[in-house]
């Protein structure tokens, strides 16, 4: 256990305040930086840092998860799909930095609370813990529809990577199906939109 909680302070330092590294190149590399202008920079910039701060959280509810269970397949699977959520942190970092803005003020609140809820539901049972994980894909999933259809239409490079983070992000609920996934009970489900509620329209500016 003094390994794992050491793996999950690593993962909290890397995400919080390294330049996170993707091992899978963005989608939007190659692409020509589109002519936005002040307006649409800042609404593809808004919905970009709502994008990173639930990487952010999906580091923090991964992490937590591969530390509890006792299950060593489904900890290989945990932290492989923490890998691809990486990814996505590294993309999103990448094109807030393109867009000339920074991440939420309020990653590390983000991190400690999405760590304390992966804790709780991993404790409970492996399926109810991946029943979390399919919850969260699917209510990540039509997030980053609506910002498809809200960010501006010539943002090619950011709309190119909410497209794979939604593909990525279904297929994550789709493996924890296949792994034995639990429904999670309605009235959880709603307190998870309405804490993403909250977290989104906070970090669309701060």
């Amino acid at each position: 256990m003094q390994e794992r909680l050491l793996c999950a302070a690593d993962t909290a330092l890397r995400t919080l305040f390294a330049t996170p590294r993707a091992a899978t190149p963005s989608p939007a590399t190659g692409m020509d930086e589109p002519d936005l202008s002040p307006e649409e920079k800042k609404l593809s910039a808004s919905y970009m840092r709502v994008n990173h701060v639930g990487e952010v959280c999906a580091q923090a509810l991964y992490t937590a998860q591969a530390m509890v269970t006792r299950d060593e397949h489904l900890r290989e699977h945990l932290l492989e799909a923490a890998q691809e959520e990486m990814d996505h942190l590294a993309w999103t970092h990448q094109r807030l930095q393109d867009l000339g803005e920074r991440p939420s003020l309020l990653n590390p609140l983000w991190f400690a609370g999405a760590f304390v809820i992966g804790t709780v539901a991993a404790k409970v049972s492996d399926r109810a813990s991946l029943g979390f994980v399919e919850e969260t894909e699917n209510q990540v999933s039509l997030h980053l529809q609506s910002h498809l259809e809200l960010l501006p239409a010539h943002d090619a490079p950011s709309r190119a990577v909410v497209s794979q983070m939604k593909a990525d992000e279904e297929r994550h609920a789709a493996a924890a199906v296949d792994a034995g996934a639990l429904p999670v009970p309605l009235p959880a489900r709603m307190l998870m939109k309405i804490a993403s509620k909250v977290m989104t329209v906070t970090a669309h500016h701060i």
